[in-house]
């Protein structure tokens, strides 16, 4: 069978249904053409599940704890198998909703594997065998990504585990090394040590968190050590040796070689779009460094061929691939008060323990761009909330500009972050100065405060320090 559609969306993820919602609002005609679940990874294996699992180790903390709050907890345990099962229930029970909305809006939803044919037409096949083929006016390509391989060190999904299988684990390995630090991995890092693994992390840069400000991977190395997490920098792992129970990784550090065996590994070294096998070699799509090359409304170099979300590059997030849905489906609506993504004005969360969040430019990065700028600290420690949930280790850091007053990033770690990050990404969505900041009233008492601390603290104006 063929039929003709306004807009064919390949990918059905946090970039692909967002955009099939918002096309559908604004008229169109949409298919989207999903080869897997709906929802895409973020929803199935990436983002949702792992804080389903992060939730879990959270409340094994809190137990551990249990005592620092008066409270007495005899026989405590806990069972991987049902911490597993209780992730996945969360991510069919989120991919259904995907589903429910598809439905909703009127939008087609076809399973199978699609191929541009050139000219406006998109073959479906499942199975190896066709089964459609469309002919679109549009199409947006929102296939999204995978965990990034390297020679030598490909996953064998038993020894050697992407974050698909650490999500899913038979049982706690005794032991586990993690190789690379960005926020999969300190994520899993973070899990895994909390319920009792020796952790070690190998990250080939001189610190951990590199995207992170400086002061920030720094606090979090300490953290992470007091918790008994090993963690080693500068440095990279040369070879991994499996044998039928575990796997021995040589690791090179400052021109010394020395091994690690333990019972796994966690390979968190990046991701890469998923491009093969769409067909773009019948279009002028470009591809460089894994991904495909877009404009600052997601169109290709091919007319009428969009792209967005993590195949069109970094930031590999789920809500930067929304919001480029949102952007690029009204440009292709025709909508004339659109503005392109600002890149600067996107919150980045790590939701480890303690969490991490932070949105625009770092201090060095500021520094690099030319500003002159102006610099607030406030610790946990000095926040009553804080201390009274029992969790005073934290810190908040802002950056602006000492001569206009522009907020240019802020950078935060300590219970809640993520959560909080969201006052300082909409100041710099509305261009905040560090004048509006301090006329706003935060509540008392609340984690928030410390915000506004660090902000006082850049013009010598804190209270609490």
């Amino acid at each position: 069978m063929s039929q003709s559609t306004d807009l064919v969306i390949i990918g059905g993820g946090p970039g692909g249904y967002v955009a099939a919602i918002r096309a559908a609002q604004l008229g169109l005609k949409v298919t989207v053409i999903e080869r897997e679940h709906l929802g895409g990874i973020c929803l199935n294996w990436g983002c949702i599940p792992t804080k389903a699992l992060l939730r879990s180790s959270e409340i094994v903390n809190l137990i551990k704890h249990a005592n620092d709050f008066g409270i007495t907890v005899k026989d405590f345990s806990f069972d991987i198998t049902k911490i597993v099962d209780r992730s996945r229930k969360v991510a069919a029970q989120l991919s259904a909703g995907v589903k429910y909305l598809m439905k909703k809006n009127k939008i087609d939803v076809i399973e199978g594997q699609a191929s541009l044919l050139g000219k406006g037409k998109v073959q479906i096949s499942k199975d190896g065998k066709k089964i459609n083929e469309i002919t679109a006016k549009n199409i947006l390509l929102a296939t999204g990504a995978r965990a990034r391989s390297l020679p030598g060190f490909e996953p064998d999904g038993k020894l050697i585990w992407t974050y698909k299988e650490a999500m899913v684990p038979a049982s706690l390995p005794k032991t586990l090394l993690v190789i690379g630090s960005g926020a999969i991995g300190i994520e899993f890092a973070s899990f895994y040590r909390t319920l009792g693994v020796e952790v070690t992390v190998v990250e080939v840069m001189d610190r951990i968190l590199p995207v992170e400000d400086e002061e920030i991977s720094a606090f979090a190395r300490k953290a992470f050590e007091k918790q008994g997490m090993k963690i080693i920098t500068g440095a990279s792992v040369k070879k991994l040796d499996k044998s039928s129970q575990d796997v021995t990784a040589t690791i090179e550090q400052g021109g010394k070689v020395s091994t690690l065996t333990v019972e796994r590994v966690i390979m968190a070294v990046g991701i890469i779009g998923n491009t093969e096998n769409l067909g773009l070699e019948t279009t002028k799509v470009k591809v460089e460094k894994g991904h495909i090359k877009i404009d600052q409304w997601g169109a290709t170099d091919e007319p009428c061929v969009y792209a967005i979300g993590d195949v069109a590059g970094p930031p590999w997030l789920a809500h930067k691939a929304s919001h480029e849905a949102v952007i690029c489906v009204e440009r292709i609506a025709g909508k004339k008060d659109i503005h392109p993504l600002n890149t600067t004005n996107i919150p980045g969360c790590t939701y480890c323990s303690p969490q991490i969040a932070s949105v625009g430019l770092t201090e060095a990065k500021a520094k690099a761009a030319g500003h002159t700028v102006k610099v607030g600290r406030f610790s946990f420690i000095g926040n009553g909330k804080a201390i009274a949930l029992g969790e005073p280790e934290g810190l908040i850091k802002t950056v602006f500009d000492a001569k206009n007053g522009e907020l240019l990033g802020a950078h935060m770690i300590g219970a809640e972050v993520t959560e909080m990050i969201q006052g300082y990404v909409v100041g710099k969505t509305l261009e905040t100065t560090e004048q509006e900041l301090m006329h706003t009233i935060f509540p008392h008492p609340t984690l928030s405060e410390a915000m506004h601390e660090a902000v006082l603290d850049a013009y010598g104006r804190a209270i609490h320090i």
